[in-house]
């Protein structure tokens, strides 16, 4: 069994943020374990308030994992502020081995910023070097390097820019604003495009953090790059069609992370 270990934010509405990414282990089978850097108040609709947690805290969180259950994947999530960007990045540097998924989190499914904008540059300088592969949005994509992008071609260019920042890959999502819910991966060398349906739900909160906490799972089992998006999407894909079948919350309802085993939303014994 491997060990995966998240670096986010936690959402008490159990969506998205850690809670998404310990369901996500445990359906892909891994051991989940958590170094928390913010509660939120949140739920389907919004997020009403943020309480970050001290960098100090998070650097000794990381140390506690390391020191008894070295994780063989990372990803990291919300990271809301400069200090404790730096705080993960740091100790990332000083623990080199295992691939790190980083999700840029800067807003929230119901609209939420979590992310300053002092961080942004020292996402780029000190945590972009430590990861295996990013993973922006398109809004994302387009904060970090200062692009507009609204086709295929621009999702592959911006992917290929955000490499000057040292990681091993880019994956630029475009299930924001694309009809056939495309993405676009530059491992370096090329741009793959992964296509899959666009299906039509209002449950989507927690979909990035699905996807890139699948991605370290997969990552962890030694897959390529372009290996481990195409089995991270197609999972992915399953848990937003199953979800679409039943509704959780009044917004933004969550996917179903244990879509593949077969247990009915509402019928669980």
């Amino acid at each position: 069994m491997k060990h995966l270990l998240t670096i986010a934010g936690s959402d008490s509405s159990g969506g998205a943020g850690i809670q998404a990414d310990l369901k996500t282990f445990a359906a892909l089978g891994a051991y989940g374990m958590s170094c928390i850097c913010a509660v939120t108040a949140q739920n389907t609709t919004r997020v009403a308030s943020v309480q970050n947690i001290d960098p100090d805290m998070v650097t000794a969180q990381l140390a506690a994992v390391y020191e008894d259950i070295p994780p063989d994947a990372v990803k990291t999530g919300m990271l809301s502020t400069p200090a404790i960007v730096r705080a993960v990045a740091d100790f990332l540097a000083s623990h080199r081995g295992p691939p790190v998924v980083v999700d840029p989190v800067m807003v929230a499914t119901s609209g939420g910023v979590l992310l300053e904008p002092e961080a942004v540059e020292v996402y780029k300088t000190a945590l972009f070097p430590e990861a295996a592969l990013i993973t922006p949005n398109m809004p994302e994509a387009e904060v970090l390097t200062g692009m507009t992008i609204a086709s295929e071609a621009d999702m592959a260019r911006a992917a290929e820019a955000l490499m000057q920042y040292g990681c091993g890959a880019v994956l630029v999502k475009g299930g924001h604003r694309t009809e056939d819910a495309v993405d676009v991966l530059f491992d370096g060398k090329e741009a793959h495009y992964f296509r899959s349906e666009h299906i039509e739900t209002k449950n989507t909160h927690g979909t990035g953090c699905t996807l890139s906490s699948a991605l370290a799972v997969f990552l962890a089992q030694g897959l390529p790059a372009a290996d481990a998006v195409a089995a991270a999407k197609s999972y992915l894909t399953g848990a937003i069609r199953s979800a679409a079948k039943g509704s959780v919350g009044h917004g933004s309802g969550p996917v179903d992370h244990f879509w593949f085993y077969g247990i009915k939303w509402g019928r669980m014994k």
